[in-house]
């Protein structure tokens, strides 16, 4: 069928955690992405030359294409969540750094003026000590007014970063949950967050290359046919709770009031009228195992429009790197690396491996194991 092959010492590579330490890079914590060093391996593999793309069509935070830039290589990153699209830019935007020094001391010399809170979601509220989302507010208003977008988005990016570290918010898994603690003042810890970015910057070393990060569906990318080289990308996890309600506080605060986002689905998997499902799924039908829960039916139905979407845009030799999980199910493990690798077959790829990076347990009520579960990456080729 194909080569199955364990790498385990890969594994962290699949995970976030390298990225902490990294300048330009730990701007935003994002769990569910994969590290800098992950991308460069691939590039390496893959033998990517500077004149070349890489495509992430699920981008998150834009690790993919921040590493693509300091390997001199042109990127383009797509995806539906506004955070997302919003974090990528400003990682990846290219900066006057005398412009960003200038406006952040003029908007730390400017007095404090109250304002109105009341008007705030009730989430928001709770999230925050009175003061503390005073300040957020206070800050975020100002920094709606500098005319250069991506001065704006800098500061908005470091205000939100800062007001999160000062808040009451505490992330578990995909639910936010509040936990009243001792919070530092969020003005000085704005100051810090703004002046270790402005170092990142002066010592982080891009290459020349294009960028480009947009709203878009990976089901129907605004690509040219054969135009890309290679794709380097992790789409959502079956069985996996909507992130985008992790980052809620985050939208409503900062983003709302200024960022224009399109009316896309927020979420692979998310269709459930299951006889059009499985109607549009009868080519695939021999991809699929017969033990397949209905409710994972939407999402291989949806990956596999990703991956004709892959193939259309793909030169030919073009290499793909595709980072996914195992679906977890109270009865049972749903293999989505093997079935995603027989779809990309059926679609045309050569799938040239399957790399196991992690491996964990199933368990249903949390101690009855069903099985093990894989992280794997799928390496394909047009």
């Amino acid at each position: 069928m194909f080569r199955i092959q364990e790498c385990l010492e890969w594994g962290q590579l699949a995970t976030f955690v390298p990225n902490k330490k990294l300048p330009v890079y730990n701007w935003f914590y994002y769990k569910e992405g994969f590290s800098r060093d992950l991308v460069l391996e691939l590039i390496r593999m893959f033998n990517i030359k500077e004149e070349q793309t890489v495509l992430d069509p699920f981008c998150g935070v834009g690790t993919t294409l921040l590493a693509s830039q300091e390997s001199g290589i042109n990127s383009i990153g797509f995806d539906v969540q506004p955070v997302s699209v919003f974090v990528s830019k400003t990682k990846t935007d290219r900066y006057d750094l005398n412009e960003l020094k200038c406006w952040s001391k003029k908007l730390f010399s400017e007095k404090f003026e109250k304002p109105d809170i009341s008007c705030q979601p009730p989430l928001v509220k709770k999230a925050f000590k009175k003061e503390t989302l005073e300040d957020a507010v206070f800050f975020r208003n100002k920094i709606m007014f500098i005319p250069s977008e991506k001065t704006r988005n800098f500061l908005m990016l470091a205000l939100m970063n800062s007001a999160v570290k000062a808040s009451y918010i505490y992330k578990d898994g995909a639910v936010i949950k509040i936990r009243k603690k001792p919070v530092p003042p969020l003005r000085k810890f704005f100051q810090r967050t703004v002046n270790k970015m402005l170092r990142d910057l002066k010592n982080f070393q891009r290459k020349e290359s294009k960028t480009f990060v947009d709203f878009g569906d990976a089901r129907k990318l605004r690509i040219e046919n054969e135009s890309i080289d290679a794709v380097i990308t992790s789409p959502p996890y079956l069985n996996k709770i909507e992130y985008s309600k992790v980052y809620e506080i985050e939208q409503k605060l900062f983003l709302d009031l200024f960022q224009e986002k399109p009316a896309l689905r927020s979420y692979i998997g998310i269709d459930t009228d299951i006889n059009e499902i499985n109607r549009n799924l009868l080519e695939y039908s021999d991809s699929l195992p017969e033990t397949l829960p209905p409710e994972a039916k939407p999402y291989f139905l949806d990956l596999i429009q990703v991956t004709k979407e892959l193939y259309r845009i793909c030169k030919k030799g073009a290499k793909l790197g595709i980072v996914t999980g195992n679906g977890c199910f109270p009865h049972t493990v749903v293999d989505s690396d093997i079935i995603l690798c027989k779809i990309a077959k059926k679609t045309g790829f050569k799938v040239k491996k399957l790399l196991v990076l992690n491996k964990r347990w199933c368990t249903r009520n949390r101690t009855k194991k069903v099985g093990i579960t894989r992280e794997s990456l799928l390496l394909w080729e047009k």
